[in-house]
């Protein structure tokens, strides 16, 4: 069952926030180390989370306006956009920990 664009499933499983990055589903095989496959991954992510925060802000506008029969899909579209933007902020973070060690590290 689908409540609008959500799959509750997908929601609850934990890797359909990252269905855009690669090597999340378990693909075989080995991704280069030239950090291509990284950058394609961020981008992927940052692509999702603004889908997901304007089906969140369409729905958002659909509750206020009235317009909307079913305030779940717009708690769990707002519910999933937080909590995807949480995680990308958490993986800059780290990316941003691990840039600073590099930088730190002596020849």
């Amino acid at each position: 069952m689908t409540i609008g664009s959500i799959n509750p499933l997908q929601a609850v499983s934990g890797t359909g926030y990252l269905s855009g990055v690669q090597g999340v589903q378990g693909a075989p095989g080995v991704q280069g180390t030239d950090g291509s496959g990284f950058g394609s991954a961020l981008v992927g992510a940052v692509d999702n989370l603004q889908q997901l925060q304007a089906t969140s802000n369409t729905l958002a506008v659909q509750a206020v306006t009235g317009n909307l029969t079913d305030i779940h899909s717009a708690t769990l579209a707002s519910t999933r956009a937080q909590v995807t933007l949480e995680l990308v902020a958490a993986v800059r973070n780290k990316g941003v920990d691990a840039f600073n060690e590099i930088m730190r590290m002596q020849a």
